[in-house]
């Protein structure tokens, strides 16, 4: 008959799956899950795994303590895990890992084998994360009225602020000064443009171009935490993504006036503008589309599901324009009907991808994130009218809480409506 593996390593594995998790984007939702699941299967049911943001503390002893004197002895481990860096394919790897344990097919020491392969794959090439960042500041800069000489000075900025990210801000600044620099930099990059006459529309051109800084990893998670009933770890990452839009709306303002003390006035913008040559349905699915797949790049999805985010950010979009063009409802009700459909959507593909509906959803929900708003609201701000800088504020928040409701509904959908497997979500 053969021995149950030694409770203390298993533990250890189920820690390791956590922390691989943790570090690189998943929802605490899913890490607990996870690591229950396969602790579980190697037969020490009783550990017990607390997650936070930022950390786990994993305790537990055997399943079944023998009698014969003595203390039963147990096991107690708390780690510190930063976020690194999001690489969504190690989650979903980690995912697919766990099922299989649970499926009996991998051993203890497999599995320990498997996950060192994981923790330590290499990232997404530096000529495709460019790629993603250009392409991603090309595509939302269309969404938001850009025409193509908008799209082409965007693209442009999109890959000379990916390199000053990685190669300057990551390495030397910390989070809160990089996050201000690389939005300071990208914004006074897109007006540098706009002065020499590469693209006509400034605030479509900075629109886009400052999309791949949004914090949209700890927005969409610290949602579905609240949604699970992660209460501190939603709070903590809601703060986080508050602070990530707060040190974006500091860098832009930050540029605006330092143009306006060397130009000897503030540029003077109109406010929206939407170029006939993006706006119809077809260009706008397309620059939907571009957008999404761009920040699956960024994201470090796996290729193979490039396509699937690609088509939930499209059809998300496409389908708020529809409710606001052609049936006239307000921006706040269209956001959440296309959040909850982009959602939903998610939720069906990670059925047959066997990838976490979370992968589509971070990607697929970007075109609906206000970044439009919370621009104007600093320029606003910046240029002391305070009335439209109410108006914009309050647009955006209104769009982020219509993102959450929609989100919270689709995800209080029961699972049997999307797969007769157990735990695919």
């Amino acid at each position: 008959m053969p021995t149950k593996p030694d409770y203390t390593a298993v533990l250890e594995v189920a820690a390791q799956a956590g922390h691989i998790l943790l570090e690189n984007g998943a929802e605490i939702s899913r890490v607990e899950d996870i690591m229950d699941r396969i602790a579980t299967h190697y037969g020490v049911s009783s550990g017990s795994f607390f997650v936070l943001s930022n950390g786990i503390f994993t305790t537990g002893q055997p399943e079944k303590v023998r009698i014969g004197g003595g203390q039963a002895s147990t096991y107690a481990n708390v780690e510190f895990i930063p976020l690194k860096g999001i690489q969504l394919s190690k989650v979903t790897a980690v995912n697919r890992l766990s099922y299989d344990i649970a499926a009996g097919g991998v051993s203890l020491e497999e599995a320990k084998e498997r996950l060192d392969r994981i923790r330590s794959a290499a990232p997404k090439p530096f000529w495709e994360q460019m790629a993603g960042s250009a392409f991603g500041a090309v595509g939302f800069c269309a969404v938001f009225g850009g025409g193509f000489m908008d799209c082409a000075a965007a693209f442009v900025v999109g890959l000379l602020l990916h390199v000053f990210s990685n190669l300057l801000s990551a390495r030397f600044l910390s989070k809160i000064v990089g996050g201000v620099c690389n939005a300071l930099m990208a914004t006074l990059l897109c007006i540098l443009s706009w002065r020499i006459g590469f693209g006509a529309s400034l605030a479509n051109i900075i629109i886009g171009a400052i999309m791949p800084l949004i914090p949209g990893v700890p927005f969409v998670n610290g949602v579905r935490d609240l949604a699970n009933s992660d209460y501190l770890a939603g709070i903590t990452r809601l703060t986080d993504a508050m602070l990530g839009f707060f040190c974006i709306a500091l860098g832009v303002s930050l540029a605006f006036l330092l143009d306006g003390w060397v130009s000897g006035g503030m540029i003077e913008l109109k406010g929206v503008t939407l170029n006939p040559e993006t706006a119809s349905y077809l260009w706008q699915g397309i620059a939907a589309f571009v957008g999404t797949v761009a920040f699956a790049v960024l994201f470090g999805v796996d290729r193979a599901q490039y396509l699937w985010t690609g088509v939930a950010g499209c059809a998300g979009w496409v389908l708020y324009l529809v409710l606001i063009r052609m049936a006239g409802m307000s921006p706040a009700a269209s956001t959440a009907i296309s959040a909850l459909v982009v959602c939903i959507m998610s939720r069906l593909a990670a059925v047959p991808t066997r990838c976490p509906a979370q992968v589509f959803l971070l990607c697929g929900i970007f075109p609906l994130v206000p970044g439009a708003g919370i621009f104007w609201f600093t320029y606003y701000l910046t240029a002391a009218s305070f009335g439209a800088a109410l108006h914009s504020g309050f647009a955006a928040a209104t769009a982020a809480i219509a993102i959450v409701l929609g989100i919270i509904l689709a995800m209080e959908l029961p699972q049997r409506l999307f797969s007769r497997r157990k735990g695919v979500h």
